[in-house]
């Protein structure tokens, strides 16, 4: 027996109805980038509001919290450009 959608109802920034999908979330912790990948989410197909079940949250932030996992995990490069403001023309 197949496993029913979780409804994550609509979205709260332009009221479409929100679809579950992996996505990549990523968390800055003390000044480093963590990305967790394919985690279930509601995603807005409108605006692109992200959405998690508190359960799924709590996984998370279980999963940031461990140091030595976050330690073996792979480590990605990814490029890092300074902005610089353009002068307005006189």
């Amino acid at each position: 027996m197949k496993k029913k959608k979780y409804d994550y109802g609509e979205c709260v920034i332009c009221n479409s109805q929100m679809k579950e999908k992996r996505v990549k979330q990523d968390f800055w912790i003390k000044g480093e980038l963590i990305v967790i990948e394919n985690v279930p989410a509601g995603v807005c197909p409108q605006c692109g509001e992200k959405v998690v079940k508190a359960d799924i949250g709590i996984q998370i932030a279980s999963i940031i919290k461990d140091s030595e996992r976050i330690s073996k995990a792979a480590k990605i490069s990814v490029p890092a450009i300074k902005f610089a403001e353009k002068k307005a023309a006189a």
